[in-house]
């Protein structure tokens, strides 16, 4: 029997770009763990990890020597996506790896064809099992992100509680709003998400106080704290939903994914209407 107070699962998947240019907000944690609550609801998640440090790959358990295809044989050799495709041990989850290799895949990219295209092109060819396909991008604005903003439906901003926050978020926006512009008109900000959050630090408050202020409803209710156990769960190889559920951090991605699932929702039925 259908629950009719859950959020029905998308007609096809979407995308969800994890993007910010600023290196250590969550971007990986609240990738990796997102897509780890999604699964645990029934949805079926892809991470895309398409960072050189390879940190989603890991932090799912994907050993070194089992990334034989990855993302960069995707993006530059034109490898078809489903063959990088690798199931994690979380059922409905599963991750297309990265390396090293695409350390130089900016400058690779520079001399290729439709360069901006490639990832929304190879993602065409994806087997048809998956609800959400959740990109991990690389701490910059260069031509890996620019592919998957290209590729994505919307984008989720991670954001720290920290003084310089919403000057690093405007000019992601302004990103955004070119490539809404010149290369994918579809292109929506699906929610902004707070983290690291410290409540014993006045300054945390503060910051939250002024992006709830000027961008309103687009940041979620759900705040993600500071916790020494988000932090610890990746070294294990594991979500730290697997790692420790009870925490606060991991409670927090679980009512994440809730809010994600019902704005989600609120989308399709407006597209519906």
């Amino acid at each position: 029997m259908t629950d009719p107070d859950k959020p029905a699962p998308p007609t096809r998947a979407r995308i969800l770009a994890i993007a910010n240019q600023k290196g250590g907000v969550g971007k990986t944690t609240t990738a990796v763990n997102l897509a780890t609550a999604l699964a645990a609801v029934g949805r079926r998640v892809l991470v895309l990890d398409i960072d050189p440090q390879g940190n989603a790959s890991t932090a799912l358990g994907i050993a070194r020597e089992r990334r034989r295809t990855t993302t960069y044989d995707v993006l530059i050799d034109g490898r078809a996506i489903a063959d990088a495709v690798i199931d994690t041990t979380i059922p409905g989850l599963a991750v297309v790896p990265a390396s090293v290799d695409l350390s130089g895949a900016e400058l690779e990219l520079i001399d290729l064809d439709r360069r901006e295209y490639r990832l929304r092109e190879a993602l065409g060819g994806l087997p048809n099992r998956f609800d959400y396909v959740m990109i991990d991008c690389p701490p910059s604005l260069g031509l890996i992100t620019l592919n998957a903003l290209v590729a994505a439906d919307a984008v989720l901003v991670p954001l720290q509680c920290e003084f310089l926050a919403l000057e690093g978020l405007s000019h992601l926006v302004r990103t955004i709003e070119r490539v809404r512009k010149n290369l994918n008109p579809a292109l929506a900000i699906q929610g902004i998400v707070l983290t690291m959050f410290d409540k014993r630090n006045n300054l945390s408050a503060l910051v939250a106080d002024d992006v709830r202020g000027f961008f309103g409803e687009v940041v979620y209710h759900t705040v993600i704290p500071r916790n020494v156990r988000v932090s610890e769960a990746p070294s294990h190889g594991k979500p730290v939903l697997l790692y420790d559920m009870h925490c606060p951090g991991a409670q927090a991605y679980i009512r994440l994914a809730s809010e994600v699932l019902k704005r989600e929702a609120g989308l399709h039925a407006g597209a519906a209407a």
